[in-house]
């Protein structure tokens, strides 16, 4: 008895239907489209206005810029930063030279370097050999105070610089330490360039050493921004003699060139043949592979060292955070500085800071419709996440504020339309053959960059903590 029970056991039980296993076998199963993780929203390449160029170049063309009195003035082509040649005669030592040639020579000396936040430019007791010029950011003059203490003497940014006694006479050390408060990048000149181009002009050689400095020039009179003022008769009376004035135009305008992104998709001709109902495995591919390459356009955009938007940004329109986390302080600040500010961009982790400085606060920033989506906004104007811009090691990033397009005197976007074998706008797809493996190859290729009309059309908050 018991061995037919352990037999019965054993058998498999009896089936009196077809089972569900079975049974898919004869249906058809419905399909997502071919999902990918990493893609963002992208909100840069949408809000930019697209401007179609020829030639794969855009001109800027902008008012000439005068000197400034007093200081230094600098351009940046990208992350490099280049004086203008001219101003140099604003320093005191070289106050009134105005020998274009030495004065180019001069600029074309000075070389680049950058200091995060807590370095030492230069050092107490080391030796002093080189004229330092600070292009953007903050420092402190550190050296011993009124009771044998290290005191700040003075506090130093953008436009100012230090080490004048070191060109005009030797220096075996310096007296004081710069310790850079806030990101820096310090432009500098050794005593042995200075000495050689100075060496090639009698005149310079002659005004250093006799260390004339009330040279007296006429400057030509600029506006905040280092632009000729205009005369205009304005309020009065009578028959005067009306000014006459001009606008003078740069004779070096900057020129971008269109930027590529390129990549190669392979596809076999057995999955493009027989692989394609119900979805095209050709067009699936294709969709992807579009979709990474407008990932890399934007973060090309934002970070590139030539053109991107993080580099470009004019020196003067960088600010920085007063505690660190982004406060509504600081946001205020950085869209009171130009004209109709229209977007934010920052970093998520950057929003989320900002968020947690308004809950501190008891503030609550009201969310607005942007193309059909609810977005977070300050003072009226979104607040757009991109992941793009970078988190340095500190933890620290930078948030963004645009004024976009041409009759803004914006920011723009660029690119040409009408290209060969056209698939999106400035975006081609051009079939390169089937190789002897039966490999169907599309090289995909987009064309873009982003210019910067007026330098208040972008700044950014630096050193925006994300870490607290």
């Amino acid at each position: 008895m018991a061995d037919s029970d352990a037999n019965n056991s054993n058998e498999q039980p009896q089936e009196f239907t077809l089972s569900t296993q079975a049974a898919r076998q004869l249906t058809t199963v419905t399909k997502s489209a071919p999902q990918m993780e990493g893609l963002t929203s992208r909100w840069l390449l949408k809000i930019l206005p697209w401007v179609s160029v020829k030639g794969g170049g855009y001109r800027v063309n902008r008012v000439v810029r005068v000197l400034r009195d007093g200081q230094v003035a600098f351009t940046n082509t990208g992350a490099t930063a280049q004086i203008i040649p001219e101003t140099l005669s604003e320093l005191s030592f070289l106050n009134g030279f105005n020998d274009p040639t030495v004065l180019n020579a001069l600029a074309g000396r000075f070389t680049q370097q950058e200091f995060n936040a807590g370095d030492e430019i230069v050092t107490q007791g080391q030796s002093a050999d080189q004229f330092v010029l600070i292009v953007h950011g903050k420092a402190d003059k550190i050296g011993p105070g009124a009771y044998d203490d290290q005191a700040i003497l003075s506090k130093l940014a953008g436009g100012d610089s230090f080490g004048e006694e070191v060109i005009l006479e030797s220096k075996d050390q310096w007296s004081f330490t710069v310790k850079a408060t806030t990101r820096c990048i310090v432009l500098s000149l050794s005593q042995k360039a200075f000495e050689e181009v100075v060496n090639q002009s009698p005149e310079l050689k002659k005004q250093v050493d006799d260390h004339i400095k009330q040279f007296k020039s006429k400057r030509v009179r600029s506006d905040r921004h280092g632009q000729p003022l205009v005369d205009v008769a304005a309020g009065h009376t009578g028959v005067p003699t009306i000014p006459a004035t001009f606008v003078d135009y740069d004779v070096k305008p900057r020129e971008y060139e269109l930027s590529v992104a390129q990549t190669i998709l392979r596809i076999h001709t057995r999955v493009a043949d027989l692989y394609n109902d119900p979805m095209n495995q050709t067009e699936q591919q294709l969709k992807l592979t579009i979709d990474q390459i407008h990932e890399r356009e934007e973060q090309e955009l934002i970070n590139n060292p030539d053109f991107g938007l993080i580099h470009n940004a004019d020196f003067k329109q960088r600010i920085h955070t007063r505690s660190g986390p982004p406060t509504p302080d600081d946001l205020d600040e950085l869209i009171t500085r130009r004209r109709d500010p229209q977007f934010l961009l920052a970093h998520p982790r950057a929003i989320a800071a900002f968020g947690r400085e308004c809950n501190r606060l008891g503030l609550y920033p009201q969310h607005i419709n942007l193309g059909g989506q609810q977005v977070p906004a300050w003072r009226n104007i979104p607040l757009l996440p991109c992941s793009k811009i970078p988190i340095t090691e500190k933890q620290t990033t930078s948030i963004l504020v645009l004024r976009v397009g041409e009759q803004n005197q914006g920011v723009i976007g660029l690119n040409q339309t009408g290209i060969p074998d056209e698939y999106q706008p400035g975006l081609n797809v051009r079939f390169m053959g089937i190789d002897d493996k039966a490999v169907i190859s599309y090289l995909v290729s987009a064309y873009f960059s982003v210019a910067v009309l007026v330098p208040d059309a972008l700044g950014i908050l630096e050193d925006v903590e994300v870490g607290r």
